[in-house]
């Protein structure tokens, strides 16, 4: 039995770490009794205490390994959490570090300084490559699995790994094709523009977009859910930029698609510019007044023909069917009278119309029509000396809108004497775009504010061309179906026959809403139109004399208001009593609409509560706005309309 004792001997405890393991094999010695025989009963005793002999020793090994086991992976575990917690922390300051470069990079490219955007992009590559490689081990890509954590780590890969493929994939062919972006290289000289120049830069143009589109739908994919607040606004921050990069990106892939084919590299084209006069509002922006003919051959810009509107007269009927609810809404002056064709918002429903009263007229053919607006041209003009016009006046940023608009009535009464000088204020203006003399940064910039305000608008009549233009602010398009947000249209057309327009000063705001049981927004705005306008005998007969029946120097405008598509127009009041809407459906729109007469000092001032469609969910929604570009931009004041908790 000395073998048993054994187990407390030299201080140790059983199942020490220390203690040595007997074979099983190994029978413990007995008594020489119980050795010499002893019988089966006590030979089965024998047989039991070795059983249980290593039962024990093997619950003791198994306890060892356990705990070996279990620190083991303490210790890895807690090597893990400071391995990440170390790699997250430069990742965190390699992504923040890219995205002040990213800011920088903007900066420069808008500046046209390539040279330390070149540098800068070269930082950039180098600070989203080291955030990339922070979170692109094995250990954090097995922390990726781990419950609520793992959504974590993984949406910090994703969002490095788009940092790191926008730095090394998208940025530099944009970059490279900003060196080449000078705005002197693609303004016309000598009447004409270099095609192959804004050819080259396509391909790479194509590129860039593509990346950021295929980046965008990666960052779009990554699951916000479950994000720690700084995280998920990372994320959502990331999204917001693509999107922009997007925009952009897109809308440079359909200039670079659309102008060399435009501009005459195809063979020749021809072109109907439209100058729309807001001072007799129309819902697309003013009366067409005034075209102008212009033709492009191989790079090379031509005016060929100028007219009005009032040259093409009167037709007896529409040129162009009309739907019913055209005709309800505007009549059929929409087809009859060039000078109406613009009543709908719709650019390119008008600009058929306009084209085919210039067509049948002139037996003129045309490729396209383009309308603007001397609030275009006073953006243009940013940043020049201005333009010399006939009788010694110039033509300038600050004075462009007052002399087109409302100093040339009181100069010339004569109707044909101010169509001689609109005629040679166009011609000037061309001749200065088309040889160069407006252009640079400033142009491209006031360009892109004249698009963004609706005062360029373009529509082709070749359909290729014109799935490019669709979706684009050159476009004029009313949708027919509405976005994430809710779109409103507010449009004018002027009823008096003047120029009043000119005084006009309006806006459009959101002041509340509510959600309905049916998943539908209620949204509660209220229009306000007001007359700047002096008194009526200080001014000139075509501006003040309107329609027979109206008081000299009042503004008779006529609003529409355009709901959301599948929404509605449920009420209008004025001072809290109900105003009567006549109403009409156009694109899908319920429209409803009302007249303002406004003599000098007069405000308008109408609250109505328009419907939307269903929309998904109780989440606030933030109407979009669309309105009529006048002579001063209206004020838009959204706000997002909460179902709330």
């Amino acid at each position: 039995m000395e073998r048993n004792s054994a187990d407390t001997d030299s201080g140790r405890e059983p199942g020490s770490e220390n203690e040595p393991d007997a074979p099983d094999e190994v029978a413990a010695p007995g008594t020489a009794e119980e050795e010499a025989g002893g019988g089966p009963e006590r030979a089965a005793d024998r047989d039991a205490a070795r059983a249980e002999r290593r039962g024990r020793r093997r619950a003791r090994r198994v306890r060892r390994w356990s705990l070996r086991t279990v620190a083991a992976l303490a210790i890895l575990a807690l090597l893990g959490v400071g391995w990440l917690a170390l790699r997250g922390y430069q990742a965190k300051g390699h992504l923040e570090a890219s995205a002040q470069l990213v800011s920088r990079l903007q900066a420069q490219a808008r500046a046209g300084d390539t040279e330390p955007a070149t540098l800068t992009l070269g930082i950039l590559q180098d600070e989203a490559a080291a955030a990339r490689s922070q979170t692109d081990d094995p250990v954090w890509r097995a922390a990726g699995w781990v419950p609520w954590v793992g959504t974590n780590v993984s949406a910090v890969a994703d969002t490095a790994r788009a940092v790191d493929e926008l730095a090394q994939r998208a940025l530099p062919p944009l970059v490279e094709t900003a060196a080449s972006l000078d705005p002197a290289t693609f303004a016309p000289k000598n009447g004409r523009v270099d095609v192959a120049a804004l050819q080259r830069i396509g391909p790479r143009v194509r590129t860039a977009d593509d990346e950021i589109r295929r980046i965008r739908a990666e960052v779009v994919g990554i699951d916000t859910q479950g994000l720690l607040p700084p995280l998920r606004d990372a994320v959502t921050g990331l999204r917001a930029k693509l999107d922009d990069a997007a925009g952009l990106t897109g809308t440079a892939r359909k200039a670079t698609t659309l102008l060399p084919p435009m501009l005459g590299a195809d063979g020749p084209r021809t072109y109907l510019m439209v100058f729309q006069n807001p001072a007799e509002v129309r819902a697309t922006g003013g009366l067409p007044g005034a075209y102008a003919v212009v033709r492009t051959d191989r790079g090379r810009i031509q005016l060929v023909g100028q007219g009005t509107a009032a040259d093409l007269g009167m037709f007896p009927k529409p040129v162009l069917p009309l739907t019913t609810d055209q005709t309800d809404l505007y009549t059929d002056r929409l087809g009859t009278f060039a000078a109406d064709v613009n009543f709908t918002p719709h650019f390119p429903t008008a600009a058929k119309l306009f084209k085919e009263m210039y067509q049948r007229r002139t037996g003129g053919r045309v490729d396209a029509v383009v309308a603007t607006d001397p609030v275009a041209m006073s953006y243009l003009l940013e940043g020049s000396a201005g333009l010399p016009l006939p009788g010694g006046e110039t033509l300038r940023a600050d004075n462009a809108v007052r002399l087109l608009l409302s100093e040339v009535y009181a100069r010339y009464s004569d109707p044909d004497a101010q169509d001689a000088f609109f005629a040679a204020a166009a011609r000037a203006i061309f001749e200065a775009l088309s040889g160069g003399r407006v252009g640079g940064s400033a142009a491209v910039s006031g360009l892109t504010k004249a698009a963004d305000e609706h005062r360029v608008l373009v529509w082709s009549t070749r359909a290729e061309e014109q799935r490019v233009l669709e979706g684009t602010v050159l476009a004029g398009e009313l949708p027919e179906r509405d976005g994430p947000s809710p779109l409103i249209g507010v449009f004018m057309n002027d009823g008096t026959g003047a120029k009043m327009s000119y005084y006009l000063r309006q806006s459009v705001e959101v002041v509340g809403g509510s959600c309905r049981p049916d998943r539908r927004r209620e949204i509660r705005l209220r229009i306000t139109v007001n007359s700047t306008a002096p008194r009526a005998d200080g001014l000139p007969d075509l501006v003040a004399d309107g329609r027979i029946g109206l008081v000299r120097g009042v503004a008779r405008t006529n609003v529409l208001v355009f709901a959301p598509v599948d929404g509605a127009i449920q009420s209008a009041t004025v001072d809290g009593k109900p105003l009567p809407l006549a109403t009409g459906t156009e694109r899908n729109r319920m429209v409803g609409y009302y007249t303002a007469d406004l003599g000098p000092g007069d405000r308008s001032v109408v609250d109505l509560t328009v419907l939307t469609a269903e929309l998904p969910g109780r989440a606030a929604v933030t109407p979009q706005f669309w309105t009529t570009p006048t002579v001063t931009p209206w004020i838009v004041r959204s706000a997002p309309v909460s179902c709330g908790k």
